[in-house]
């Protein structure tokens, strides 16, 4: 089961956070309290990731099913990157144990960049030769503009270790930035909200978006890139929780 941090709120439908690669559910902590003022938020942190137990695959069925299991009555469910797969994986499979589903700057598609640089970064660093935060932030090296400080956040200082199973993450890079082939349809209301200047979801992707999810609709952050709902969170929370809002059709 995976580790879950839940934050409390009025009687609504539950809204089910996952989060990206080399992520965690305190990577979400801001924007699931200040959604909870609405409604009771569950953050997760994915398999192999933060404080949850570590397993020998990342496959999206296998994330699926993890979200599976905490679903005990519909829920909206929000998923960002390789957690907005896993989400849309759920959907596809389990499509009554959703109410809506936002997917948070990912299609479902298979990717042909790669996430390995992260990854190769913390493998170099030294942990045992580390006193604090700033150490190891000078071993990761050149990284894109906030990787370090994001990648930072599942270092275990006290353990000196990473809360992630960098082995596996390796080992299942392939299948993380593809798609697996998954039957069926999810009918429910589905919101792609991606970052305007991201190219995660591009105009070509739409028909395959559509034929899995019907009744799909798209909206963009401006001056926002892949990590929307860092970058702008105000802006991610507004437009998230309007949807999750809108009147049911009918």
């Amino acid at each position: 089961m995976l580790n879950t941090v839940r934050y409390d709120g009025p009687a609504g439908t539950p809204l089910l956070i996952a989060h990206g690669l080399y992520g965690s559910a305190r990577n979400w902590g801001v924007i699931a309290k200040r959604v909870s003022a609405e409604r009771p938020v569950i953050a997760v942190d994915m398999r192999n990731h933060g404080n949850s137990p570590w397993f020998d695959s990342q496959s999206y069925a296998d994330m699926a099913e993890d979200l599976a299991e905490i679903i005990d009555q519909p829920m909206d469910v929000l998923g960002h990157s390789m957690g907005g797969k896993a989400s849309m994986v759920l959907a596809l499979k389990y499509p009554e144990k959703l109410r809506r589903l936002i997917v948070a700057d990912i299609a479902p598609v298979a990717y042909q960049h790669t996430q390995i640089g992260p990854l190769n970064a913390m493998r170099q660093v030294d942990l045992s030769a580390i006193a604090n935060r700033n150490d190891a932030k000078e071993q990761l090296g050149e990284l894109e503009p906030g990787v370090a400080d994001f990648l930072l956040q599942s270092l275990d200082m006290k353990e000196k270790r990473w809360r992630l199973n960098l082995d596996v993450l390796d080992s299942y890079m392939a299948q993380i930035v593809g798609f697996p082939d998954v039957a069926g349809t999810f009918e429910g209301p589905t919101l792609f909200l991606s970052g305007a200047n991201s190219d995660y979801v591009l105009p070509e992707y739409r028909p395959i978006i559509k034929q899995l999810f019907p009744n799909a609709k798209f909206a963009k952050i401006p001056d926002a890139g892949h990590w929307l709902h860092a970058e702008k969170p105000r802006e991610f929370e507004a437009a998230a929780t309007a949807f999750l809002n809108m009147p049911t059709a009918g």
